[in-house]
């Protein structure tokens, strides 16, 4: 009997993402392992490193700390101290003011005794313009600038602006609600001081929730899983990604981008490649491409690494209306990197960017929610054909399911034995309950959110960033979340 069109298909789209899945789980399992080899090459050196040392060198290179900042009045005087609380000899905080229409400028004029200063401002990479520049007139914060300009509309617009009044070689990019361990620059220059064959471009490190940590005023003094749902499948999902994910590309240098909320990059290299894309919706996974293709281009053998420590607590939304938005964005950012950037794909002038991030972040980062998708409706249209073959069916998913608990499950408890982070095990099993239920509520979320944002980004929709609702670090013992 003649097959069907239907039937014809159907036994193609099966072997192809048969092949597609094999090819992720197996992928999955080699980062594994390669994580797993990285952490504990990276603690045997990490063993033998006198910290105190770097601190009190006096040729440890600066590093300038530059943190955007927009209607953050609820939390702007904590997370300043913060920053200006580093172990680190050499560095410098630039606040950059980026149009706020609340008293965030003033807040900060009062508490830092501010005075407008005359400043060699060179703006090498455009920016909206820069109004003022604050100085403090207390020795205390020597290092503190305050840049006041016009609402460039993006985080990217403000970061360049506090790119070009940077004075030291290394810059380290955060966002200003963040909270960051007092270690952060020690442990991000680290790669930079060891690397003896490349030239390390940018550094990265671990990023969690600080939703139901216990801060005091501007420091995490109790971390916490986070008891809302929704950021406690952000929690897992960050460990995944950054334990397994990005220590794994680590040991073969290969790691893809470096986090937007925190990462340490080298300022000539940014510069020349024309610093953050104001335009991008991905602006930090932009920025690394093109330092990337710079790199190459001018035969620069470079190395982006990532040390295993949480050195970043940021607050993550706890609303799916905050969360649509936050992975909208992101998807949309991936959508224009991937079409921007094409030409990088398997082209080997690009070394491993072209032969195996590009195309690993092409076919299973952005292609990968449209597969799932497409899966859900092919299966769907078989089973009204009654075309599905149940019992195997049945094996394969149970299958699927109990791999992606191993794999989440094993990067919980690699990080707790590892970096000891929470306090209970109690804690951490309530941690390792998520995987079990991910596949049924917090994945399809980020499938559907992610097919919206590659839709907003073929048609070109308007959609603006989205402002983050806090609650702020504030007062002793507050608790962070996102309303």
């Amino acid at each position: 009997m003649a097959r069907t069109y239907w039937e014809i298909f159907a036994e193609f789209y099966e072997y192809t993402v048969f092949f597609y899945g094999v090819t992720l789980l197996l992928t999955y399992a080699m980062l594994a392992i390669m994580s797993i080899i990285s952490i504990s090459n990276y603690r045997k050196k990490d063993a033998n490193v006198d910290y105190d040392t770097l601190v009190s060198s006096p040729l440890s290179p600066g590093v300038s700390v530059i943190a955007p900042a927009f209607n953050e009045s609820l939390t702007i005087i904590f997370n300043v101290r913060s920053l200006l609380t580093f172990n680190y000899p050499k560095f410098e905080v630039i606040i950059v003011n980026d149009g706020s229409t609340d008293d965030t400028l003033q807040k900060m004029i009062n508490e830092f005794e501010l005075t407008e200063v005359d400043f060699a401002y060179n703006p090498k990479l455009q920016t909206r313009p820069v109004q003022r520049i604050f100085k403090s007139t207390n020795k205390a914060y020597n290092s503190l600038m305050v840049i006041d300009k016009e609402n460039g509309k993006s985080k990217a617009d403000a970061v360049n602006a506090g790119i070009n009044a940077a004075a030291f070689d290394y810059f380290v990019c955060s966002d200003v609600d963040c909270i960051l361990d007092k270690d952060t620059i020690l442990k991000l220059i680290k790669p930079v001081l060891d690397e003896e064959k490349y030239r390390v471009i940018a550094t990265g490190a671990t990023l969690r929730m600080a939703n139901s940590c216990d801060i005091d005023k501007g420091v995490i003094t109790r971390v916490r899983p986070p008891r809302q749902w929704l950021a406690r499948f952000q929690e897992m999902e960050y460990i995944r990604a950054f334990i397994l994910g990005k220590m794994g590309w680590n040991y073969v240098n290969c790691v893809p981008n470096v986090s937007g909320g925190l990462g340490l990059f080298d300022r000539e290299i940014a510069v020349k490649c024309g610093g953050y894309d104001h335009t991008s919706f991905g602006e930090d996974m932009e920025l690394m491409y093109r330092m990337i293709r710079y790199s190459c281009d001018q035969d620069i053998e470079y190395a982006i690494r990532h040390v295993p420590y949480t050195l970043c607590w940021t607050e993550g939304p706890s609303s799916i209306k905050f969360f649509m938005r936050q992975r909208t964005r992101w998807s949309r950012g991936l959508a224009q990197l991937m079409y921007a950037h094409f030409p990088m794909l398997l082209n080997p002038r690009y070394g491993r960017m072209g032969m195996v991030v590009f195309p690993y972040g092409f076919l299973f980062e952005l292609c990968a929610p449209v597969v799932e998708l497409l899966g859900i409706i092919f299966y769907i249209v078989s089973a009204i054909l009654g075309l599905i073959n149940w019992p195997f069916a049945i094996i394969l998913l149970v299958f699927v399911y109990t791999y992606s608990i191993m794999v989440s499950t094993l990067a919980i408890l690699y990080d707790q034995v590892s970096n000891r982070t929470y306090r209970t095990w109690r804690e951490v099993a309530s941690l390792c309950v998520m995987p079990f239920i991910e596949m049924f509520v917090f994945h399809p979320m980020v499938v559907i959110f992610a097919v919206r944002g590659y839709y907003f980004a073929l048609t070109g929709k308007k959609a603006g960033w989205g402002a983050m609702q806090r609650t702020g670090f504030g007062g002793p013992q507050t608790q962070a979340s996102v309303a």
